[in-house]
């Protein structure tokens, strides 16, 4: 994303116009916007006029419009985002207060206005338009029948196509039916990856599998390659990098993160940051229950005490249409800033960040033990007739997570 103007008052308030030129830019703009802000932006309306004879005819216009932003709608896959209000702003097709849907277009500056530009939102803004900020990965997880393709970039997980195919089983004398269906398998999952993955913006096109899945369909890609003198598949061939999974479906992303190899290709992007920070956090929670806390009670004691050395939050909690529940979480995390914690925030798109949300979408590894007393925010055993331990907060069951 391409920052034109910003411009934010000592009150906070003010706007910045900015020009989408990515896909996950409009993820961006998705998480930026709220109710109640103002968008203006280029669109095109549907005009009625009326000529002498009395004839009614409708032309296309395209015109710039100001509107009170009411409802958002965000198409993942497509990338397509659709912003509804009130027209505020003079016009001579649209009347003040006239509904009308905004399309936001690649390429095409907006403008984009708030009454208050909180530390969430102008970090945003400050990493959508950091081009080295960009991980540039694709995955295919696979198993016999089954494979997935994703794009990974810094704050989306995006599945591009889920391959499905039957394969028939082996049997005793005769394995024709069945190498025939993998050939279709494979031959899906190599067209896939010409017709989702660019190669001259990929840095890694991860293969995962159990078994052999994997290496089988990497010696069938690049046989096939050299059969069709396929040049952007042998030309990149050092940039795929196969490794093991438990399964073929996009749960198994959160295993591949965790490789060193994988890790050590991608470095410090945030994908990685945040696997790394989970596993910390899980660790944590089975070594020493007293140094993990997740829920916002218990995440909010803590930083009253300093004890958070890292916190961890989803972008889907910035999103509340409530203005005090979003308020409440960026409190959070400017007392976690003040006392020099190390803070994460994670996309809802990403594996990790969908693991996050089953801890109610907020955990902190501390610096230190705290042990919580029953007191007026944490009522006794005996109060309520519960048998649970208040000394911390209650530990999760493993089964509750996939892993």
């Amino acid at each position: 994303m391409k920052l034109l103007q910003q411009q934010i008052e000592k009150d906070q308030s003010g706007f910045v116009r900015v020009v989408p030129e990515e896909p996950e830019d409009m993820w961006h703009i998705y998480n930026l916007i709220q109710k109640g802000d103002q968008l203006q932006a280029s669109t095109v309306r549907g005009v009625k006029s009326e000529s002498n004879t009395g004839s009614v005819t409708t032309d296309r216009v395209r015109l710039r419009l100001t509107i009170s932003i009411e409802d958002v709608f965000f198409d993942v896959q497509a990338g397509a985002l659709r912003i509804n209000g009130r027209n505020i702003a003079e016009n001579k097709h649209v009347g003040i207060g006239q509904y009308h849907t905004l399309d936001l277009e690649m390429n095409q500056p907006f403008t984009l206005s708030k009454r208050e530009w909180d530390l969430i939102s102008l970090q945003r803004i400050k990493d959508a338009c950091d081009i080295t900020k960009q991980a540039d990965v694709a995955a295919v997880t696979m198993q016999e029948g089954l494979a997935v393709v994703c794009l990974l970039t810094q704050h989306m997980t995006v599945v591009r196509q889920r391959i499905e195919v039957a394969i028939p089983r082996k049997r005793r004398g005769s394995t024709t039916n069945y190498e025939k269906g993998l050939q279709r398998f494979y031959e899906q999952i190599y067209r896939a990856i010409k017709q989702h993955i660019d190669f001259g913006v990929v840095k890694v096109v991860i293969l995962g599998s159990p078994g052999f899945v994997r290496d089988q369909f990497f010696d069938y890609m690049m046989s096939q390659a050299v059969k069709a003198e396929d040049k952007a598949i042998i030309e990149n061939k050092s940039k795929f990098l196969r490794v093991h999974t438990s399964s073929g479906h996009k749960g198994a992303l959160e295993e591949v993160m965790r490789d060193p190899q994988i890790r050590s290709r991608l470095a410090d992007t945030k994908a990685t940051q945040e696997v790394r920070a989970m596993d910390d956090f899980y660790q944590m929670l089975n070594n020493n229950p007293d140094r993990a806390f997740y829920g916002y009670e218990d995440v909010r004691k803590a930083a009253d005490n300093g004890a958070i050395g890292t916190l961890m939050v989803t972008d889907e909690l910035f999103r509340a249409a409530d203005i005090q529940t979003r308020r409440k979480y960026i409190s959070l995390i400017e007392d976690s800033n003040a006392s020099n914690a190390n803070v994460l925030v994670f996309s809802s798109l990403h594996v990790s960040g969908e693991q996050l949300q089953q801890l109610a979408g907020v955990a902190a590894i501390l610096n230190f033990p705290l042990v919580i007393d029953s007191d007026s925010e944490y009522s006794d055993s005996n109060d309520n007739g519960n048998d649970s331990d208040v000394s911390g907060p209650k530990e999760p069951d493993p089964t509750d997570f996939d892993f």
